[in-house]
Protein backbone atom coordinates (compact mmCIF):
# COMPACT_ATOMS: atom_id res chain seq x y z
CA UNK A 1 0.00 0.00 0.00
CA UNK A 2 1.23 3.46 -0.80
CA UNK A 3 2.61 5.46 2.11
CA UNK A 4 0.31 8.31 3.09
CA UNK A 5 -2.64 6.81 1.24
CA UNK A 6 -5.99 6.58 2.99
CA UNK A 7 -6.98 3.63 0.82
CA UNK A 8 -6.88 0.41 2.76
CA UNK A 9 -8.37 -2.27 0.51
CA UNK A 10 -6.07 -4.05 -1.94
CA UNK A 11 -8.29 -6.00 -4.34
CA UNK A 12 -6.85 -9.35 -5.37
CA UNK A 13 -8.37 -10.84 -8.50
CA UNK A 14 -7.71 -14.49 -9.23
CA UNK A 15 -7.98 -14.84 -12.98
CA UNK A 16 -6.87 -18.40 -13.46
CA UNK A 17 -8.69 -21.19 -15.15
CA UNK A 18 -8.16 -23.66 -17.92
CA UNK A 19 -11.29 -23.08 -19.97
CA UNK A 20 -12.54 -26.66 -19.86
CA UNK A 21 -15.96 -26.36 -18.21
CA UNK A 22 -17.72 -23.90 -20.51
CA UNK A 23 -16.62 -25.21 -23.87
CA UNK A 24 -17.13 -24.11 -26.65
CA UNK A 25 -17.41 -20.52 -25.34
CA UNK A 26 -14.42 -21.04 -23.11
CA UNK A 27 -11.19 -22.58 -24.37
CA UNK A 28 -7.69 -23.16 -23.01
CA UNK A 29 -6.35 -20.00 -24.67
CA UNK A 30 -9.46 -17.96 -23.78
CA UNK A 31 -11.09 -19.24 -20.55
CA UNK A 32 -14.45 -18.11 -19.18
CA UNK A 33 -13.15 -15.13 -17.21
CA UNK A 34 -12.37 -13.40 -20.52
CA UNK A 35 -15.72 -14.19 -22.16
CA UNK A 36 -18.78 -11.95 -22.21
CA UNK A 37 -21.53 -14.22 -20.92
CA UNK A 38 -24.44 -11.84 -20.42
CA UNK A 39 -26.42 -10.31 -23.24
CA UNK A 40 -27.04 -7.38 -20.87
CA UNK A 41 -23.35 -6.48 -20.74
CA UNK A 42 -20.53 -5.72 -23.13
CA UNK A 43 -17.92 -6.78 -20.58
CA UNK A 44 -16.25 -10.08 -19.74
CA UNK A 45 -16.40 -11.61 -16.26
CA UNK A 46 -12.96 -10.15 -15.51
CA UNK A 47 -14.01 -6.70 -16.72
CA UNK A 48 -17.24 -6.85 -14.68
CA UNK A 49 -15.15 -7.62 -11.60
CA UNK A 50 -12.76 -4.75 -12.34
CA UNK A 51 -15.66 -2.34 -12.78
CA UNK A 52 -17.17 -3.37 -9.42
CA UNK A 53 -13.93 -2.38 -7.70
CA UNK A 54 -14.34 1.18 -8.99
CA UNK A 55 -17.33 1.64 -6.72
CA UNK A 56 -15.23 1.14 -3.56
CA UNK A 57 -13.95 4.41 -2.09
CA UNK A 58 -11.18 2.75 -0.10
CA UNK A 59 -9.76 0.48 -2.83
CA UNK A 60 -6.27 0.65 -4.26
CA UNK A 61 -5.51 -0.52 -7.78
CA UNK A 62 -6.03 -4.28 -8.01
CA UNK A 63 -3.46 -7.04 -8.13
CA UNK A 64 -4.40 -9.63 -10.73
CA UNK A 65 -3.06 -13.16 -10.76
CA UNK A 66 -3.23 -15.10 -14.00
CA UNK A 67 -1.47 -17.76 -16.03
CA UNK A 68 1.49 -16.40 -17.97
CA UNK A 69 -0.24 -17.50 -21.17
CA UNK A 70 -3.05 -15.00 -20.49
CA UNK A 71 -1.00 -11.94 -19.54
CA UNK A 72 -1.75 -10.05 -22.75
CA UNK A 73 -5.47 -10.83 -22.61
CA UNK A 74 -5.60 -9.58 -19.00
CA UNK A 75 -3.69 -6.40 -19.87
CA UNK A 76 -5.91 -5.70 -22.87
CA UNK A 77 -9.14 -6.30 -20.95
CA UNK A 78 -7.95 -3.98 -18.16
CA UNK A 79 -7.12 -1.32 -20.71
CA UNK A 80 -10.57 -1.55 -22.30
CA UNK A 81 -12.25 -0.70 -18.97
CA UNK A 82 -9.64 1.94 -18.10
CA UNK A 83 -8.15 0.05 -15.13
CA UNK A 84 -4.44 0.16 -14.43
CA UNK A 85 -3.65 -2.77 -12.13
CA UNK A 86 -1.04 -2.32 -9.45
CA UNK A 87 0.51 -5.55 -10.62
CA UNK A 88 -0.22 -8.60 -12.74
CA UNK A 89 1.34 -11.65 -11.13
CA UNK A 90 2.06 -14.40 -13.62
CA UNK A 91 1.83 -18.04 -12.67
CA UNK A 92 4.08 -20.27 -14.78
CA UNK A 93 1.44 -22.97 -14.31
CA UNK A 94 -1.67 -23.25 -12.16
CA UNK A 95 -1.24 -24.32 -8.55
CA UNK A 96 -4.81 -23.67 -7.42
CA UNK A 97 -6.16 -20.93 -5.19
CA UNK A 98 -3.94 -21.13 -2.09
CA UNK A 99 -0.69 -20.55 -3.95
CA UNK A 100 -2.18 -17.62 -5.88
CA UNK A 101 -3.50 -15.98 -2.71
CA UNK A 102 -0.17 -16.48 -0.95
CA UNK A 103 1.67 -14.82 -3.86
CA UNK A 104 -0.62 -11.80 -3.67
CA UNK A 105 -0.45 -11.58 0.13
CA UNK A 106 3.34 -11.53 0.00
CA UNK A 107 3.23 -8.66 -2.51
CA UNK A 108 0.82 -6.63 -0.39
CA UNK A 109 2.66 -7.00 2.91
Amino acid sequence: MATGSNKSLVPIILSGGSGTRLWPLSRHCFPKQFVTLSSDSQFSLLQETLKRIESFDNANDPIIICNQEHRFVVAEQCKKVDINPKEIILEPYGRNTAAAILSAALRVS
